[in-house]
């Protein structure tokens, strides 16, 4: 099959060379020229500034040339196309509606060249981005003004997790198909062949608006799942003595009625997805006139939770932050990727900021270049010239007054041995993800420590 994929981000370019790898021939469009051209150099350097994910640079390496094709003008490949995937960026306004001017943009575009092929054989138009429900009709609508002919829509949304979203494409849990005609259903079978009558893969076709909603609910279920364990669990860890997170964990997910997904506890979920979604629903539902109380609540919970753990150092630990240095570890959104979007280490920032701490001494494996092109805007913002970043943990501790862990990067596990040997207390240690399992070595050592879904220890001195 002849494919295009319309965007080249987290979403776009995976499913671009995950297509390739199984024999379509697949054309990745982008309107930055100059990312398109990093693409091209097949270097590793060049495409992880873009998007990082395990094993995207060896599939893009395995493909280029053969199967896989970057272009910043699709005028000359448009002849022949069986599929466009849409993969863009939906961003949220002010007020909790999904931005679509990416989208429709584009939409137009390959409209107007759709209008002026020669070939006028089918031609399905696939939203694989999250996007209100009606869409799909939004699309067909562009499609018709700009009389395009023998054209179908349709709306096959990604259910990628960051940080693996290369292996989730090759092997997702399942694939959810929305289209009205029979025609495009078969043309999108033949797409996903190998995910067809799969007996582990669940392929579902049902009609775009189903597809659409399909990936909100499941979305803020998730948040749902994560929030009632920061606003429940967390909270009764964190209020009563002698409990233990973990087994309270097991005791209650033993349950098989009981996800353990989402039972983790930590300083709020971000990325691209939850939190977006989330405002999109609620905008969409209050529009037509619905409650959202729950979702509200969901909502309002995870974006708290990004910041209480200041707000408990400073209650709980009497810690005060004004003219402070402190260490920030973690700076993505989670680990094994470079995306701050959404981060909690964003909202960790802004109120350290507005403490008035002195200086911010930040770390991340990946995610540090995409933070100073983040931050780095002095005519807006001064004080984030207060951030300076560092090549490892080490060198970001050494020096500050507390160490705030933001990401759950693994190699912050052995963050013990590293605070001991280069910090003396009186310190004071917010771990965000759990991610300091030993906390009692420290403690007893003087160091004051408070853990998310825990109390806060007094550093016997």
């Amino acid at each position: 099959m002849k494919i295009i994929v319309v965007g080249t981000g987290f979403v776009g370019l995976p499913h671009a060379a995950v297509m390739a790898e199984y024999g379509h021939e697949v054309y990745a469009y982008d309107i930055d020229a100059t990312r398109v051209a990093a693409y091209k150099t097949g270097e590793a350097e060049e495409i992880e500034r873009y998007v990082n994910e395990p094993g995207l640079v060896s599939a893009i390496q395995e493909t280029m040339g053969r199967y896989l094709f970057f272009t910043s003008d699709i005028t000359d490949v448009v002849e022949g196309t069986d599929v466009f995937f849409f993969c863009l960026n939906t961003p949220p306004k002010r007020d909790g509606s999904t931005d679509l001017s990416y989208y429709t943009n584009a939409g137009h575009t390959v409209a107007k060249l759709l209008a002026e092929r020669k070939d006028k054989k089918r031609v399905v138009l696939v939203n694989k981005s999250t996007v209100p429900v009606g869409t799909a009709r939004l699309l067909q609508n562009i499609m018709n003004e700009h009389n395009v002919e023998n054209f179908g829509v349709a709306s096959n949304p990604e259910f990628l997790a960051q940080g693996n979203a290369v292996d989730g494409s090759r092997k997702p849990d399942r694939v959810v198909v929305g289209a009205d005609t029979e025609e495009d259903f078969q043309i999108i079978r033949r797409i996903y062949a190998q995910f067809v009558n799969h007996v582990r893969i669940r392929y579902l076709e049902t009609t775009p608006e189903t597809s659409e909603s399909i990936k909100y609910v499941a979305n803020n279920l998730l948040l749902t799942y994560i929030s009632f364990w920061n606003g429940v669990g967390a909270r009764i860890a964190e209020t009563f003595p002698n409990i233990r997170m973990e087994d309270l964990k097991i005791g209650v997910t033993s349950d098989s009625r009981i996800s353990t997904w989402g039972s983790y506890v930590s300083n709020g979920a971000g990325g691209s997805c939850f939190g977006k979604d989330i405002q999109s629903m609620i905008y969409q539902l209050n529009q037509a006139g619905r409650r959202t109380d729950l979702l509200q609540a969901v909502y309002n919970i995870n974006e708290y939770q990004k910041v209480y753990l200041i707000d408990r150092a400073i209650h709980e630990a009497g810690f005060n932050f004004n003219q402070k240095t402190v260490a920030l570890l973690g700076l993505a959104f989670k680990k094994r990727t470079n995306d701050m979007r959404d981060s909690a280490a964003l909202k960790v920032v802004e109120a350290l900021l507005a403490k008035g701490v002195t200086s911010i001494r930040a770390y991340d494996p990946l995610a540090a270049d995409a933070a100073q092109s983040y931050w780095f805007n002095p005519e807006k913002n001064h004080l984030f010239e207060r951030i300076t970043y560092f090549n490892s943990a080490k060198e970001a501790i050494s020096g500050s007054d507390a160490v705030y862990v933001s990401t759950d990067w693994e190699e912050f596990r052995g963050l013990s041995h590293t605070i001991d040997t280069t910090v003396q207390p009186p310190y004071l240690v917010i771990d965000g993800r759990r991610m300091i399992p030993d906390a009692q070595t420290l403690v007893d050592r003087g160091y004051d420590f408070l853990p998310v879904g825990g109390m806060f220890m007094k550093g016997k001195r």
